[in-house]
């Protein structure tokens, strides 16, 4: 599932063709995806414009004139595409799995296209949105300038399940993933397996800037493309090239002054029914 970097690249590629501009006409070629579309959703998108693009957590937000704001959620396998910037991108036929269409001022077209459906879109009122099911329980933005050292101490006090899984309840952290939390907890050289609530005073220092720099660099790097991850232009991601740990079983992580073949390298464990990547040797 995309993870904040990928969602924020998202946005970045979306906002340069949407912000500031009228959609014209909006199709939803289904009357569903993870959960029916909102009531009356074409016509209360159609002649909208989008003031603003923002994020929370792994949600884009469509902040609309009028007073609404449109939620979506990639789910696994949901991308945006960008066609017609210029007179040579034409946009091609439909696809199969094309679910929800923008036709934007200027000759720019938007498709949702989500093959497994577990994306979504919903309709809020923007000044309520705090209010909404899937954004009231999101915990602080990783990347925010109120985010530091005490306010993750602060929500990681008293827990006593690892580290890694704290990470991962998206009422701790908002937008952190599989992906990232193995990455940033290697560079904090902290154990997955550590309990949440020994996270303190310099550790959560130390973990706070390690979530930053590993999310603002995949965000430079274009996300992650694993699987299903595109940019809006459709390119791929290529922050899996950096990868410290994930993914990377048996081998030796950066800096490795160990026989792999000794040590077994880098391990993998399971937790919470997902793989988790770490060195043991430095990550206590």
């Amino acid at each position: 599932m995309p993870e904040l970097p990928e969602v924020e690249t998202v946005r970045l590629g979306l906002s340069g063709v949407m912000e500031g501009r009228r959609l014209l006409r909006v199709e939803a070629r289904r009357p569903d995806l993870r959960f029916p579309l909102p009531r009356d959703f074409e016509k209360r998108l159609s002649g909208r414009r989008v003031e603003t693009l923002a994020r929370r957590g792994k949600f884009l937000l469509f902040h609309l004139d009028g007073g609404m704001t449109l939620i979506a959620h990639l789910g696994m396998s949901g991308r945006f595409r960008v066609f017609g910037t210029t007179p040579d991108d034409p946009a091609p036929p439909l696809e199969r799995h094309d679910h929800v269409l923008f036709d934007i001022e200027g000759g720019v077209s938007v498709r949702f296209n989500d093959p497994r459906r577990f994306g979504f879109m919903d309709l809020h009122e923007t000044e309520a949105l705090d209010e909404h099911t899937m954004l009231k329980t999101l915990g602080p933005e990783p990347l925010a300038n109120e985010f530091n050292g005490p306010v993750l101490a602060a929500a990681l006090k008293g827990r006593q399940a690892p580290i890694k899984a704290a990470l991962l309840d998206q009422s701790v952290l908002a937008g952190m993933g599989n992906i990232y939390v193995s990455e940033a907890l290697f560079r904090a050289g902290l154990s997955p397996r550590r309990k949440a609530g020994t996270v303190q005073g310099g550790r959560a220092e130390k973990l706070t800037r390690a979530i930053r720099e590993v999310l603002t660099e995949a965000i430079a790097a274009g996300g992650s493309s694993l699987r299903d991850h595109r940019r809006p232009d459709g390119e791929l991601g290529y922050f899996q090239h950096s990868f410290a740990v994930y993914g990377r079983e048996g081998q030796p992580c950066p800096g490795c002054d160990c026989d792999p073949a000794r040590t077994g390298g880098i391990r993998r464990l399971t937790q919470s029914g997902r793989s988790t990547f770490y060195c043991s040797r430095k990550q206590r």
